[in-house]
């Protein structure tokens, strides 16, 4: 029975170990990151991928830089390395040794989007589809040669974490798809085209706030770019205010950008670049709770109005 170690950690990389463990081999060990303080209280957490590895009862190694410390992964002797938004390039003696190769299951359609945040970018960026691949790990990042690449189309009522769900499904059907090949030395890669290369690197904080100077659907796309996590923002009252959803609006509304064009019963109207708008639909003032903005006029929010502006003091 071939071995296999699996490596990876946020909760997309659940379903790939899911997979592997129904397969006709043998997951000898699974690596991810150190457990870690998380909420206020600061509790020590484990990973969604060792918490899904103990379930099997597979062993777990958490060292911090896997460039430091890989050598305890030799002694599992894994045929093949399968990972899943691990997060760290591996070094090139480990890539060298499972007979099989290293895999990789990325969440887009490489060359596109190299990274670690791939669907938040395709979303931002007003894609029509994007899909995964699965390729050769290589001393460089997402650059390997691809081996089975599908596509998923991205609906107007879809955000980061619909498409996360959707993605990390499909990753595992794939490696199911492939490793047969794989065993059997039959795939053929395809070496990704250098010209087509764009990049996803991790979402920064002064980039979740949006630009009313945009379109509105740039703006849309922003919106749920971010949505469920980090979530956009913007600024009311010099205050942070986050924006978790919106719509698209067709008319148009004469003002300046951000300026807040009408309070309605189910929203308020936002006026984008070119007098287009947006009607934010659930928003979370500071210090509050998430609600709909229907709920945030009626309450906390109810002295809101038609001619103000968010945005103006994006420093919070």
């Amino acid at each position: 029975m071939k071995r296999i170690v699996f490596m990876g950690t946020p909760d997309f990389a659940v379903p790939s170990l899911k997979q592997l463990t129904e397969e006709d081999c043998e997951v000898v060990l699974v690596v991810t990151q150190p457990d870690r303080p998380k909420g206020r209280k600061r509790v020590l957490t484990s990973s969604p991928v060792k918490e899904e590895a103990l379930k099997h009862g597979i062993p777990v190694y958490q060292p911090e830089k896997i460039k430091e410390s890989y050598e305890e992964i030799f002694s599992y002797k894994p045929d093949l390395i399968v990972t899943a938004a691990f997060g760290q390039i591996l070094p090139k003696e480990l890539l060298d040794y499972p007979k099989y190769g290293c895999i990789n299951v990325h969440a887009s359609l490489l060359p596109e989007l190299r990274g670690g945040a791939p669907i938040h970018y395709a979303i931002q960026q007003g894609k029509a589809e994007t899909g995964v691949t699965i390729m050769y790990m290589v001393e460089k990042l997402d650059a390997g040669d691809m081996l089975l690449q599908r596509s998923v189309p991205i609906t107007m009522e879809d955000h980061v974490g619909t498409m996360h769900d959707k993605l990390a499904v499909l990753g595992a059907e794939m490696v199911h798809a492939i490793l047969p090949d794989i065993f059997a030395n039959s795939v053929k890669p395809i070496q990704q085209d250098e010209t087509q290369v764009t990049f996803a690197p991790t979402i920064k904080r002064e980039q979740e706030v949006i630009d009313w100077n945009r379109s509105n659907w740039e703006v849309f796309n922003h919106i749920r770019g971010m949505h469920p996590w980090p979530v956009a923002f913007t600024t009311y009252q010099d205050k942070p205010f986050k924006i978790w959803w919106s719509e698209l609006l067709e008319q148009k509304y004469e003002g300046e950008p951000g300026q807040i064009a009408a309070c309605e019963q189910d929203g308020i109207v936002v006026i984008c670049a070119e007098n287009t708008a947006v009607k934010l639909t659930q928003v979370q003032p500071a210090g509050k709770k998430q609600m709909t903005a229907a709920d945030f006029l009626r309450g906390v929010g109810k002295e809101m109005q038609a001619g103000e502006r968010l945005g103006q003091n994006e420093e919070v």
